[in-house]
């Protein structure tokens, strides 16, 4: 059995006439328009009713067992009109229930009413959609449509006219910049780069990172995390050790004769570098250390970092040194001296990983989170 069913899906057939819906029967159908054309003869419903009509009266003369319906949701939101539209299916079919398998035809009057497409199909096969519109504005209403939509979609929305809100900004701008005497080429050039800098981070997708980075600093300072307060405070060692590193340089420089070779010139650096280096990395270490026992995750073989840090800062200072003269801020050692600062730091490491592995297989620690 095929079901015509013209689809109203904001409601204007029970808003303007009054008429409970669903309508069932090309006669009640055939009423309906006849009153809503009365209520408003410019609906575009009314042309849809009619069409269910001839398309009904049609399939009939050919000898289909056919019927025709009119359902309506409501007015304003879509999802409540295609749920809308959905139960009244439900009591279309339940009145029609002939123990045939029904399809529909569906009648609409636009590609706003055809969104509810997917609430038919899921209740009986469509077999075929037909859009009534008048024909000189079947274009533009289905623009108008496609434009509604996508004014809709917040994503889409800032997207589109946050550019174009600003490229219509450039005129009256540059024209505010000149009455106050300031070069409009200056704010022409400003609007660009900040068109341009938005159309890079919107095309590399870089809001999610930069919404990523933002929500973990924000669990940062809301858990009380001791590493954001370490991780500053090397970052700013490290900016002192590059300094400190390079005036190494200048150091070595002014007592060598002649232009400073490219290994000397990386030796002088590290010698300089290495010492806040070192106290950059203890710092952070230890305060990784202490947000793992906050929480309860500490482990013994944690407390390796700082003395690695510290080995390995002993290390490049001793080799560095070995290879520059004397000078201002310059350790200079003999090749006894490189030796004990190696064995040192060989020491320093394999002492401290023996010792906290002794310690955590003999002293529990807490479970991880």
């Amino acid at each position: 059995m095929l079901l015509v069913l013209c689809v109203d899906l904001d409601d204007d057939l029970g808003r303007k006439t009054g008429i409970p819906t669903p309508v069932i029967g090309a006669d009640d159908v055939t009423e309906a328009a006849v009153a809503l054309a009365t209520a408003d003869p410019e609906d575009s419903d009314v042309n849809v009713l009619f069409q269910g009509v001839t398309v009904h009266d049609e399939l009939a003369a050919a000898g289909e067992a056919v019927e025709v319906a009119a359902v309506t949701g409501v007015e304003g939101s879509d999802i409540k009109a295609n749920r809308a539209v959905g139960a009244e299916i439900d009591r279309v079919l339940a009145e029609l229930s002939t123990g045939e398998e029904i399809s529909a035809i569906v009648i609409t009057d636009g590609a706003q009413d055809e969104s509810v497409l997917p609430v038919i199909r899921s209740r009986m096969p469509i077999d075929g959609v037909r859009r009534v519109v008048v024909r000189q504005a079947q274009d533009l209403e289905s623009m108008y449509y496609t434009i509604k939509q996508v004014l809709a979609d917040p994503e889409t929305r800032g997207t589109i006219l946050v550019p174009l809100g600003i490229l219509l900004l450039i005129y009256p701008l540059v024209v505010v910049a000149n009455l106050f005497d300031v070069a409009g080429a200056a704010v022409l050039g400003i609007i660009s780069g900040a068109v341009g800098l938005y159309s890079l981070f919107r095309g590399l997708g870089l809001e999610e990172t930069v919404d990523g980075a933002a929500e973990s600093v924000r669990n940062v300072l809301y858990a009380g995390r001791v590493t954001l307060i370490t991780y500053v405070v090397a970052l700013a060692l490290l900016v002192v050790g590059v300094v400190q590193g390079t005036d190494t340089i200048d150091a070595v420089r002014g007592v060598h004769d002649g232009a400073l070779p490219t290994g000397a010139t990386l030796a002088a650096f590290v010698h300089g570098f290495v010492q806040w280096l070192a106290v950059a990395g203890v710092t952070s270490s230890l305060g990784q250390i202490t947000d793992e026992y906050l929480a309860g995750r500490f482990r013994w073989r944690y407390l390796n970092a700082p003395f690695y840090v510290v080995a390995i800062a002993i290390v490049l200072y001793a080799v560095s040194g070995f290879f520059l003269p004397a000078a201002p801020g310059v350790t200079p050692l003999e090749l006894g001296d490189l030796a004990l600062a190696l064995a040192a730091g060989t020491l320093i490491g394999v002492l401290s990983t023996l010792a906290f592995a002794i310690a955590e297989s003999q002293i529990p620690s807490a479970d991880p989170a």
